[in-house]
């Protein structure tokens, strides 16, 4: 069985290998564009840089589960402990229109549990990476959660597309919120204390969450679905519910605040 050690130093080698694929194709813009779904595209960056991912990880790991957003899901996955859990590019239309707020997020699941995460933003070259109880990290530095204790101080990183949607003007009064794209960059920047939380009421997929779980857990932040239950990945059904990620000193202010907000929209 490798080590933690062994893992991280190959998930950021992954993640540095799938961040090249991305950023050859941001500067020359040369992809193409299919569609997986409504309102789910995906690009030949995606694909070529999950290759990438899984050379190094798959080969490296081939004892490991792995559930990638661009590999079909194999339910063998469910027999192991240890499982990658890979978004080879986390804000694909941000990268499709140009917006430089998208990331390679490579995690890994041990019987269900996040315990090391790398999450590298290819355009701005920050490298993001934590694992169990050996701290979060902004390239060598170490970062953690804010202090923040007042949700009406606090800055909140809200979905771009749920905030062209108006779905957060009801948090107006109660909060600061900001635009950003991918979800793993905005779990990335609430780790490293740019930003106080940030949640999502919309169901997200587990290689959105898991790297990015475990880097807001490992600076000293709470990661839980939105009514306070830890989150577990490598589940059959790889979708959460809803997400909310805080410094921990905000989080049963976020949970009340979100649970009152949907009680009313039940009464419409």
């Amino acid at each position: 069985m490798s080590t933690l050690s062994e893992e991280l130093r190959a998930a950021r080698q992954a993640a540095l290998a799938g961040g090249a694929v991305l950023s050859r194709y941001w500067e020359q813009r040369t992809f193409t564009v299919a569609s997986k779904g409504r309102d789910n595209p995906v690009t030949s960056a995606d694909l070529e840089a999950n290759h990438a991912i899984a050379a190094v990880l798959r080969s490296g790991f081939p004892q490991y589960g792995w559930l990638s957003e661009e590999t079909a899901d194999n339910r063998d996955r469910l027999e192991h402990d240890r499982v990658w859990i890979v978004d080879p590019l986390d804000g694909t239309k941000e990268f499709i229109q140009g917006v430089a707020e998208f990331c390679v997020s490579i995690g890994l699941a041990d019987c269900g549990v996040p315990v090391l995460g790398v999450i590298y933003h290819p355009a701005r070259g920050e490298l993001y990476w934590a694992a169990h109880e050996e701290g979060c990290f902004l390239a060598e530095r170490r970062v953690t959660v804010t202090k923040t204790a007042s949700l009406r101080e606090a800055t909140v990183l809200a979905s771009r597309s749920e905030t062209k949607r108006g779905e957060w003007l009801k948090y107006g009064e109660q909060l600061k919120s900001v635009p950003v794209g991918s979800v793993a960059y905005k779990l990335a920047r609430v780790a490293a204390g740019f930003a106080d939380a940030t949640f999502t009421c919309w169901p997200k997929n587990e290689w959105d969450v898991a790297a990015g779980a475990a880097l807001v857990e490992a600076a000293g932040g709470r990661v839980t679905t939105l009514d306070g239950r830890p989150l577990r990945f490598n589940r059959k059904d790889v979708k959460i519910s809803g997400m909310i990620a805080s410094n921990g000193l905000l989080h049963g202010q976020l949970r009340d605040l979100i649970a009152r907000h949907r009680r009313a929209d039940d009464r419409i």
